[in-house]
């Protein structure tokens, strides 16, 4: 009798099927640099719920501050086991690094890229009333007028080195007008004074605009990412939009993706890619992306690793250029 448990209890260790394939003794801690309730959160969420099967319980740890640097900080710190992982973004790897004086881990040693999980796209939105008023239907025409009358049009954003603002100054840079910078205490007090008519145009989440974009308070003129938006196919792009402006390689977005810490083994980071990449392929992850009006952008650990790379560079850029500084 004995020996026949043993034997069962061999075959059950053995099975495929009796415990996820990458399952861990303690769950994985999967840090979410920002609070609780936004876009990163949920998608963690949804996330954690998914891959379980696969990798056994995944839980989410919100650890807001400095931007999103002391959640990230955590992971850079942590051993690299599998076990603890975080939920990266474009603000904590390719603007932070340019924008605080110092920061307390580097954005391409301290970590091993996992995937790309979501990009977000960002418009160009201006008040309805003020596009009309102006005669501003695109971009060529909205370059044509900021040509012809330098510093009378303004935009909003949500502060000083958000990415609404870095997003206008590679505008002007690259177009080569001047418009008069107005930072808001965060998104959405800057999108009121869109909709008021106190700034005339924002560089905004497509996300955050979309409602007043569908109601006819706000006019999307052009997405700011290289593609256009599934979400709204009609809207074009500022490359191809404003390519005659020197506006071609224009390229912007909101994108967040998991890392580990430094030192992860191959092994590992295979297996955590896997299980993402195959939850951000499933209909319920698709469905709830959607609803954010997040694209998923699930990669291999090496195409992420040249993405950061390249967006770091990008964006030190436009940080010195736009002279924004955080303490």
């Amino acid at each position: 009798m004995l020996k026949q448990r043993r034997l069962l209890t061999l075959a059950a260790l053995a099975s495929p099927f009796a415990r996820p394939a990458f399952a861990q003794s303690k769950p994985i801690r999967l840090i979410v640099p920002y609070p609780p309730g936004g876009p990163l959160d949920i998608v963690a969420r949804a996330l954690a719920e998914k891959v379980k099967d696969s990798l056994g319980p995944v839980v989410v740890e919100n650890r807001p501050g400095a931007g999103g640097n002391l959640g990230m900080d955590l992971v850079a710190k942590a051993a690299p086991d599998g076990l603890t992982i975080g939920m990266g973004a474009v603000a904590t790897h390719a603007i932070n690094p340019w924008l605080y004086a110092k920061i307390p881990y580097d954005p391409i040693r301290d970590f091993t890229p996992i995937t790309l999980v979501a990009q977000v796209p960002n418009v160009l939105v201006m008040n309805v009333d003020v596009a009309k008023k102006l005669g501003i239907a695109s971009v060529a025409d909205l370059v044509a007028y900021a040509k012809k009358h330098p510093g009378t049009l303004n935009y909003g954003s949500g502060g000083n080195g958000s990415a609404g603002h870095l997003a206008g100054e590679m505008f002007k840079s690259q177009a080569g007008v001047f418009m008069v910078h107005i930072p808001y205490a965060g998104g959405p007090p800057a999108q009121l004074a869109l909709v008021s008519g106190q700034v005339d145009l924002n560089f905004d989440n497509l996300a955050a605009a979309s409602a007043n974009i569908k109601s006819g308070k706000l006019k999307a003129v052009a997405m700011t990412t290289a593609k256009r938006s599934s979400a709204m196919p009609e809207v074009p792009t500022i490359a191809e939009s404003g390519a005659a402006y020197g506006l071609a390689a224009f390229d912007i977005n909101t994108w967040f993706g998991l890392f580990g810490p430094a030192g992860l083994p191959a092994a590992t980071t295979q297996r955590l890619n896997k299980a993402f990449t195959d939850a951000l392929a499933s209909p319920e992850l698709k469905t709830r992306l959607a609803t954010l009006l997040a694209e998923p952008s699930p990669t291999t650990p090496e195409q992420f690793a040249a993405f950061v790379k390249a967006e770091l560079g990008k964006y030190e850029k436009v940080v010195k250029a736009s002279g924004a500084q955080a303490n």
